[in-house]
């Protein structure tokens, strides 16, 4: 019954941890590059000196701090987890977790803290360039934040630079711990995935306000941008995830067998396109695939060899969750590259965009978090039943707060995230319908897009 309610315990915070993540994440998501999007609205104001760049970038600069405000109270309460219920992970690896997260705030929430006001407010109280350099440091700073971040999760997965003693561990290469393995292609695809969430944000919300008849320059400049920046960026991302997977095979071979669903060492594995995981049998039902392709896109040879789940010895992540959310990722991924590249053919062409074109962006406005959200949950559940990867187990960083405990704080967290998120995407939206409009008759038409064909 002990082991029970251990278990319990353990589930719970688990859960709690991938809720606040899960929230957490979807704002600095968008801040990081909606940071770069500013700030190039900003530049293109300087070089042109068209007003409607910069009717652009203060309506989008809304919706950055709301974001960036977002981000930082959610990651506030994930720090506190730390200490409530994982206190194992800093007693073991906190000499180089601790440092990192400070170098985090000290470089990057600082910076961004100290410009974000001048950003806001300055404009006109500062000169021009000044206020352009300051939305420049904010954009920065985002990114450097991304970095730590990102380094610290990355060593969590592929750790490097240390050694043990006495269980904890101990940096003997502040370099080896910053550059480990996966940290150029972790914080490559992060960055990719900022970008192409940003991109979708930006045209969802700007095919909705030319859906509602803002036809001004600013509406479509913005809309031209997300769709040009989304279609650049996605066939640079599918090649960064394959490299990351390629990565991930070498480092992290469980969690690759997971994601394609081999329970037993198999040569010449099919890429499976739908199957149902069978923890019960170790086995996939209803398994539909195409022959020898996921043995040919890991190890580049037809009849290539990939590890079995049955090969690790301390247990293997939970299978059905890591298969779909890589799937979904990876079907998102091809739905985000379909849009974009349909989308910039449209405007190269004839510049015409259809209304029901127009209305399947806007139901793409926050695709990029569907792709975001699925891509971490492989991340983090394929890790499984690691916490560092070979260093400490996740049972063994729980605390013993009672499952009654966790369960309370679990659903005041979920009722509150629910609420902000619902109330998030609705302000984003409220500002988009109550954007002034110009009256600048020149502006009026975006070439076809307003046409009902």
């Amino acid at each position: 019954m002990a082991d029970a309610a251990v278990l319990d315990a353990l589930m719970l915070a688990r859960v709690q941890f991938a809720a606040n993540i899960t929230f957490h994440i979807l704002f600095p998501t968008i801040s990081i590059a909606l940071g770069w999007v500013l700030f190039f609205f900003k530049i293109r104001y300087h070089l042109t000196a068209a007003e409607h760049w910069l009717r652009a970038y203060r309506f989008w600069l809304k919706i950055f701090a709301l974001t960036f405000a977002l981000g930082v109270v959610s990651g506030i309460t994930m720090s506190f987890q730390f200490g409530t219920n994982w206190p194992g992970y800093m007693n073991t690896v906190g000499n180089i977790a601790g440092p990192l997260l400070a170098y985090e705030v000290m470089t990057a929430f600082f910076l961004e803290a100290t410009f974000l006001g001048i950003m806001l407010f300055g404009r006109g109280r500062v000169s021009e360039r000044m206020h352009t350099v300051a939305c420049f440091l904010v954009a920065f700073g985002t990114t450097i934040s991304a970095f730590w971040i990102l380094v610290l999760n990355s060593w969590m997965q592929t750790p490097a630079g240390f050694e043990m003693i006495d269980g904890k561990a101990h940096v003997t290469s502040w370099l080896e711990v910053l550059f480990n393995p996966s940290l150029p292609y972790r914080l490559s695809h992060m960055l990719l995935a900022s970008g192409l969430t940003v991109s979708f944000v930006i045209t969802g919300v700007s095919a909705f306000r030319w859906l509602r008849g803002d036809r001004t320059r600013d509406v479509e400049v913005a809309l031209r941008t997300g769709i040009f920046v989304a279609a650049a960026l996605i066939p640079v991302q599918i090649l960064v995830g394959d490299m990351h997977g390629l990565n991930t095979l070498h480092h992290q071979p469980a969690k690759i067998s997971a994601i394609e669903g081999v329970w037993h060492r198999e040569a010449g594995a099919p890429l499976l396109l739908f199957a149902l995981p069978n923890e019960t049998t170790k086995s996939n039902d209803y398994a539909i695939g195409v022959p020898k392709v996921a043995s040919l896109i890991l190890t580049h040879t037809l009849d290539g060899e990939l590890a079995g789940l049955d090969e690790f010895p301390h247990g293997h992540a939970p299978v059905a969750p890591v298969f779909w959310s890589f799937r979904v990722m990876v079907g998102m991924g091809f739905l985000m590259l379909a849009a974009s590249w349909l989308s910039a053919f449209l405007l190269l062409r004839n510049g015409r965009l259809p209304r029901l074109l127009l209305r399947g962006l806007v139901a793409m406005t926050f695709a990029g978090w569907i792709a975001t959200v699925a891509g971490w949950y492989v991340t983090e559940m394929g890790r499984q039943p690691w916490l560092v990867t070979g260093v400490l187990l996740t049972k063994d960083a729980a605390s013993a707060v009672p499952a009654q405990a966790i369960f309370g704080s679990l659903t005041m967290y979920l009722l509150l995230y629910a609420a902000l998120l619902l109330s998030y995407v609705s302000v984003v939206f409220y500002l988009a319908q109550k954007a002034p409009h110009s009256t600048h008759h020149d502006e009026d038409r975006l070439p076809g897009a307003g046409d009902k064909s």
